[in-house]
């Protein structure tokens, strides 16, 4: 198969992102564990959010230091760096003796997130044809939603144990794989070419192309270097203007439409609902991760045939939809007997939508949609709007339910979700079949985001 190597480098960077997906939903079982062995959790619901939250912190700083390091020292080292920081955070929350400890580590880990969590698919992008670079980008989606089933399998398994000490260290084996499988991966040819290793470029596109005709896939890439700006305050001028405010808007819609408060609660909710052990709860929460994964499945199949756009806006209907179901579950009284199947069902069906339109779908526009000079900047800038909303969702998720009720805030959920909608099918550009490069001269034209790929 000619594209057989760039589909196992696109595998092989994707284990970031199963380590992406695990950190971020182990820790939806370990916390009623962790709530167990200190009961001060219980007491201060604010300190429960802080444990869970304490990893989109570290998100933040990654995200913030990890794109102008991606610049600098390429897409490859940076993930590679990334891994060792996944071991070691792993390694040293399994290892805590108090909160503060926890959290720190938790932190740790975060950093390790936010840096994978856009190199990786910003890596993948600059290596793939664009017949086949939303599928492939798309896999890094894919790994995700695996490892968040994997964690959830873990939990459950680790249950009887209470045994949240070895839910949170076993990250550090795929980390580890990561760390050593990253080492024999190229580096980005465009990431080459813009440091200026012409022959080294030449050379990896041989490479991953399986072929020698690479000559105008280069000077297509050059010709678009040499008309860009690099640097910060070229982020903001009237030509990438668009294209940042889509990537940070998508960034925000992602996370205020509620996704993580399931990933983070899904046994929770199930508890609020009626399911009677955590136990019952976690099992529950593995149909949440498995439907994931198969939507994500029906997403890399859809997207390089649809296109991004369409399955952004299908998404976004589906998931506005099932938070107000959710809302109503918890509204009528009259449903008390079927509600914890309705609520698993509207839960499901909720992650199924985010799963083919927003989930895959944001990582892969901005992957896309900025100039090579600026990429990596201007994706560790959206990334860090994304990971900053994560945070303020789940620092406020408990917070929401104790003050406006389960119903009110899925309600408001949908409200946002209705919201994002509307951005959508204003601004939102469709990047089907284009080279990077085209992208890139659509912008430089002053052209309204949505007039791409018409």
């Amino acid at each position: 198969m000619k594209n057989f190597f760039i589909v196992i480098v696109a595998m092989v960077s994707g284990i970031s992102g199963m380590l992406f997906g695990y950190d971020t939903g182990v820790i939806s079982g370990a916390i009623l564990f962790i709530k167990q062995e200190y009961p001060l959790l219980l007491l201060l619901p604010f300190l429960q959010e802080l444990v869970i939250s304490a990893v989109l912190i570290g998100a933040i700083i990654g995200a913030i230091i990890g794109g102008s390091l991606a610049d600098r020292y390429g897409r490859r080292k940076m993930i590679i760096i990334a891994a060792i920081i996944f071991a070691g955070g792993a390694i040293g929350t399994s290892l805590t003796f108090n909160i503060i400890f926890l959290i720190i580590g938790r932190v740790i880990v975060g950093i390790a997130i936010g840096m994978a969590s856009f190199i990786a698919p910003l890596y993948i992008s600059e290596m793939s044809p664009p017949r086949i670079r939303g599928s492939l980008v798309s896999l890094n989606q894919l790994f995700i939603t695996i490892g968040i089933v994997i964690s959830y399998l873990v939990d459950y398994a680790l249950t009887p144990i209470s045994g949240w000490r070895y839910m949170l260290g076993l990250a550090a084996i795929p980390a580890i794989i990561l760390l050593i499988a990253m080492i024999f991966m190229p580096s980005s040819p465009r990431w080459l070419v813009n440091n200026g290793e012409m022959e080294k470029a030449r050379s990896t596109l041989i490479e991953i192309r399986r072929t020698n005709d690479i000559n105008n896939e280069l000077n297509e890439i050059s010709t678009s270097l040499d008309k860009q700006k690099g640097g910060r305050k070229n982020l903001f001028n009237p030509l990438i203007r668009p294209a940042m405010i889509v990537g940070i808007s998508l960034a925000i819609f992602q996370q205020v439409t509620g996704i993580n408060t399931v990933i983070y609660y899904a046994p929770t909710i199930f508890e609020f609902a009626g399911f009677q052990s955590a136990a019952a709860a976690i099992f529950a929460t593995i149909f949440v991760g498995i439907v994931n994964v198969l939507f994500t499945l029906v997403a890399i199949f859809l997207l390089d045939r649809v296109g991004r756009r369409k399955l952004l806006l299908l998404g976004l209907t589906g998931m506005s939809g099932m938070l107000i179901m959710l809302g109503i579950v918890f509204f009528l009284p009259s449903l008390l007997n079927q509600l914890g199947t309705l609520a698993a069902i509207s839960l499901i069906s909720y992650v199924g939508f985010f799963a083919i339109g927003l989930g895959p779908v944001f990582w892969l526009l901005i992957s896309e949609i900025y100039p090579l000079k600026v990429r990596g900047l201007a994706m560790s800038i959206v990334t860090v709007a994304n990971w900053g909303s994560n945070l303020i969702i789940a620092l406020t998720f408990l917070t929401l339910i104790q003050l406006m009720g389960r119903t009110g805030t899925f309600w408001l959920y949908a409200v946002v979700g209705i919201l994002a909608l509307i951005f959508t099918y204003t601004y939102v550009p469709e990047t089907k079949g284009r080279t990077l490069e085209e992208i890139e001269e659509h912008w430089r034209g002053g052209k309204h985001p949505r007039e791409l790929g018409r």
